[in-house]
């Protein structure tokens, strides 16, 4: 079956490289020019290794790259779909098909970029749910033990991803270094390895302070008398380094005194602290992680803030992701005033 056949091998040809050689070349370009993430190179290779298995199974003639044409991609989508694939997932496969040969046609592989000549098949606009401020206030301030298993770090990581607007990956990827306490700061690296610097509130700093101490007694008690996060020259009894930069550590400290271990709390664990505290103070099932960076965006605007300043703290790159914002603001409004106005009813 095509979809399930994204990471099969390819039988190598003589002369040009085959779908797959380029797929690779692709891939490694994003990774070492673009800095992608692995989660990015994960889903490019998934969607771009499906299509050229579709070529290879549905038009075996079509020898070389150059003689893929935008009809030839449209029924792949339509297989795609054919196959119980929603329209936002054969959104994505078109996506990931439109940057290849983007790539394809600025390296000289292909005349021009045939898959920019398909059309997106049309979605329907899902506006993300957005608690309250009020709401999300009770949420942070309200991070005990019956709710977290560490509630001076799981504090901490709800004031970051609320009250800064990072995401998953960005919170969990912050190091001890990347605290720019005279500023009043928090570096952040974004997707492509690009870095902005965020705003770090009185409430986010208070709960950072806190959760550090915690965090370096808990260091002390595993390694001995000198906390290793301060101290790299600091190694435990095996002589290994036990030092780690990583911000937020896991509960157990797993992997700490083990070569290359960081300790590192994952994305994971930090969408299943956020679930469970938000659960347990009557919030919906389906919050996760970035339900608090659209209530960061939300809130935000709500309160005046001009579009471009939550684009920068937020770090899309293009304002038309953050005039999603907009919409959902406006919806709102909507909602109340059909809820609330005479003469709406």
């Amino acid at each position: 079956m095509i979809i399930a056949e994204h990471e099969q091998e390819t039988t190598a040809q003589a002369g040009p490289p085959p779908l797959a050689g380029l797929v690779d070349e692709y891939l490694h370009m994003l990774t070492n020019e673009r800095g992608s993430s692995q989660h990015t190179l994960r889903a490019y290779r998934r969607e771009l290794m499906g299509f050229a298995a579709y070529i290879a199974e549905r038009h075996a003639a079509l020898e070389t790259v150059d003689r893929i044409e935008h009809l030839h991609i449209r029924a792949y989508l339509g297989v795609l779909l054919e196959h119980g694939l929603s329209k936002s997932s054969t959104a994505r496969a078109l996506a990931a098909i439109r940057s290849w040969f983007k790539w394809l046609a600025r390296t000289g592989r292909v005349e021009q970029n045939v898959a920019s000549l398909v059309a997106t098949p049309r979605l329907p606009k899902h506006l993300p749910r957005v608690p309250s401020i009020e709401q999300m206030n009770r949420v942070v301030d309200s991070v005990e033990e019956d709710a977290a298993s560490w509630p001076a770090r799981d504090k901490t990581i709800l004031e970051l991803l609320y009250g800064c607007g990072i995401r998953n990956a960005e919170l969990t990827g912050l190091n001890l270094n990347d605290i720019h306490w005279a500023n009043e700061a928090i570096l952040v690296r974004g997707k492509g390895q690009k870095q902005r610097l965020v705003p770090l509130g009185d409430a986010a700093a208070q709960a950072l302070r806190a959760y550090l101490a915690e965090r370096a007694a808990r260091l002390t008690a595993k390694f001995g008398t000198k906390d290793p996060a301060n101290d790299p020259s600091d190694k435990d009894l095996s002589g290994r380094t036990s030092a780690t930069p990583a911000l937020f550590l896991s509960l157990q400290l797993r992997g700490l005194g083990k070569p290359g271990g960081e300790g590192r709390l994952t994305t994971r664990s930090v969408g299943r602290i956020v679930k469970r505290v938000a659960i347990l103070r009557g919030l919906s099932a389906d919050v996760h992680p970035h339900t608090l960076r659209h209530a960061f965006g939300t809130h935000l605007l709500e309160e005046g803030a001009d579009l471009r300043a939550i684009q920068e703290l937020l770090g899309h790159e293009r304002l038309s992701t953050t005039q999603r914002y907009t919409q959902l603001t406006t919806s709102q409004l909507e909602a109340v005033y059909d809820r609330t106005h005479p003469r709406a009813r």
